[in-house]
């Protein structure tokens, strides 16, 4: 099969679209298939051209045996909402122009959080005569109105007809949660249509491993008990909380156990670096984007995963992807994120849940965490096992599955 996938992100870049298309993509052309990925040169999150690419008009690489077709697109530093939209209109417009050197497609894959990519796929689709597969990562542009970028209004609502009109034109939807599902088909959606393929994790590189010590070293946690957030720092993370708890915790007798690690970049991380300046928090450390080979070396050293997201109805409906990163290297998770992310950490007893936005709730789990050490061993150990239902591999094999029925269905 010549499976052509349209992302605008794609590795080097180490956040969550990029990782979920490059893993899937490897094990499909493993298995003798022909695939093609449309992207831009790697810029993400920062704005800013990777070392060793550069911006041309395009480029080809090869990586893991996935043919890579990289465009010219209008990067610019994440800052401004219109500015991120000049941006994703180009890459849409580039990757439509230059597919034609992908050769042709059995089946055409767009993938979201936002839909530029996912209009590229539908019209390349039709210039093609393939089936046009819609992978469904966030509910955009509702996420637009949950973080509030933008406030209601004619742009929104001719936005969400787009996107109903993607919907309708798709072979098939996949889905990475089963909320989304249930929200499209009460939007009018055919269930018959929609598949669920959750995000996961790729055991073979995440999984238990000792501390690394001289890491833990060079960023002064000898000693101390590391709680980690790592990822994206956006608006819809809300991390001012982990910011407020670092600031009560040294307030509390023995407070000063703790240490707070925040690696990655995102718009709003400049924001966030002042606002502990501003207030001292010399307990909490700020970490840049690291490669993605070096990602587990940072996971390693936390005894505690932190995952947030802002409290919006939205987010009850997203499981963040790393939730599953940390559930295979065996680190216990504090979750302030509701909703079905929620149900799985509970389910999976890998760790707890607390209300987001709420400092001291956060607070309060991870003095439970430093007070009850069982419990915080059960997590550990419950995590590895939990996360083989994660698997990577298993998942890629899923949703080819939903794209050999797309092909079938057309045919």
């Amino acid at each position: 099969m010549r499976i052509l996938f349209l992302s605008d992100n794609f590795p080097p870049e180490v956040n969550a679209p990029a990782s979920r298309t490059f893993e899937h993509c490897r094990r499909w052309a493993a298995a003798g298939h022909d695939v093609t990925v449309i992207t831009s040169a790697p810029n993400f999150p920062r704005g800013q051209v990777f070392a060793g690419y550069r911006n041309r008009l395009w480029q080809w690489e090869t990586m893991d045996g996935v043919r890579v077709l990289r465009v010219w697109t209008f990067i610019v530093p994440n800052e401004g909402f219109a500015l991120r939209i000049l941006d994703y209109v180009s890459y849409m417009l580039a990757a439509i122009i230059a597919s034609p050197l992908a050769g042709p497609a059995d089946v055409v894959i767009g993938t979201s959080p936002q839909f530029f990519p996912v209009c590229a796929a539908w019209v390349v689709s039709l210039f093609k005569g393939a089936p046009f597969v819609f992978e469904l990562r966030d509910l955009w542009p509702e996420s637009i109105r949950a973080v509030g970028a933008m406030k209601d209004g004619p742009v929104l609502r001719a936005l969400e007809r787009l996107e109903l009109f993607l919907y309708d034109r798709a072979a098939a939807i996949v889905s990475v949660t089963h909320s989304f599902k249930e929200i499209l088909a009460r939007r009018g959606v055919n269930p018959d249509k929609i598949f669920v393929v959750t995000n996961g994790v790729e055991l073979s590189r995440f999984h238990p491993m000792p501390p690394d010590s001289a890491l833990a070293a060079s960023l002064g946690f000898e000693g101390k008990i590391v709680a980690g957030y790592i990822g994206t720092h956006g608006m819809a993370h809300a991390l001012e909380t982990i910011l407020d708890a670092a600031a009560l915790m040294r307030a509390r007798p023995g407070g000063d156990d703790f240490r707070f690690l925040l690696l990655g970049d995102g718009a709003n991380k400049p924001n966030l670096k002042r606002r502990a300046l501003d207030q001292g928090l010399d307990n909490v450390r700020f970490v840049d984007t690291v490669p993605k080979e070096d990602v587990p070396r940072y996971w390693s050293i936390l005894n505690v995963a932190l995952i947030h997201l802002r409290r919006t109805e939205l987010f009850k409906t997203v499981i963040p992807s790393k939730l599953f990163e940390s559930m295979g290297m065996g680190i216990p998770v504090l979750l302030g994120v509701e909703g079905e992310s929620a149900a799985i950490v509970e389910k999976e007893k890998v760790g707890a849940v607390f209300e987001p936005e709420n400092a001291e709730a956060l607070v309060r789990e991870l003095i439970r965490f430093r007070s009850d050490p069982e419990t915080a061993a059960r997590w550990r150990e419950r995590g590895p096992e939990a996360a083989k239902a994660y698997d990577r591999a298993n998942l890629a094999s899923s949703m080819l599955d939903v794209l050999h029925k797309a092909v079938n269905s057309r045919k």
